[in-house]
């Protein structure tokens, strides 16, 4: 792993862990899942749950994400069991509204579209990007091997970074159908 340069004397206030994981079903179907949790290494006072002590969950939190292999959701469902406000978890329903949709390009803006802002949570929507990021690697690779799957159109993760431009080496190397010398879409 590569390391970061040291810093100078510091001391830690607050971590967030995310953690997502894909799981191929035994229906064909695939589910992804994510957890995330907040602390802070000092007590504080929150009016809804008293005193959170350091090391207490301020937010703890989970998404399921069930698609196909095409990328079309088909379930999705949220929980949380520590939240800062009692009525944090009257909007978990609400992730319901990405049903249907399909984690492709543009996804995000139709995601925040169906529960950004007042519509759902900030944290459980940070959730759903990092889920759609882990739905394509958890399928994508599975599919690769998949002989029909070329004949479906580009593959949706090229032009999505640096590294894999369309014309760049890596997409060259094992992409070359899709080599465009000098042409990046920039379509994300």
């Amino acid at each position: 792993m590569t390391e970061l340069s040291e810093s100078v004397g510091r001391r830690k206030i607050h971590e967030r862990r995310i953690i997502c994981e894909g799981f191929q079903r035994d229906d064909g179907l695939w589910d992804i899942e994510g957890r995330l949790t907040d602390e802070k290494t000092y007590p504080f006072e929150n009016q809804y749950r008293g005193v959170i002590e350091p090391g207490d969950y301020i937010h703890r939190m989970g998404l399921r994400m069930t698609l196909d292999d095409d990328f079309l959701i088909h379930r999705v469902e949220a929980v949380m069991s520590h939240h800062p406000f009692g009525v944090c978890p009257e909007i978990t329903a609400a992730f319901r509204r990405v049903e249907g949709l399909v984690v492709k390009p543009g996804w995000s803006r139709a995601m925040r579209e169906r529960v950004g802002g007042v519509q759902g949570c900030t944290h459980l929507v940070t959730l759903l990007d990092n889920l759609a990021i882990v739905a394509f690697q958890t399928i994508a690779p599975l599919k690769k091997k998949d002989p029909t799957v070329e004949s479906r159109g580009k593959p949706r993760h090229i032009d999505s970074c640096h590294a894999l431009r369309s014309d760049g080496p890596v997409v060259r190397e094992h992409y070359p159908r899709w080599y465009r010398d000098g042409e990046v879409s920039g379509d994300s």
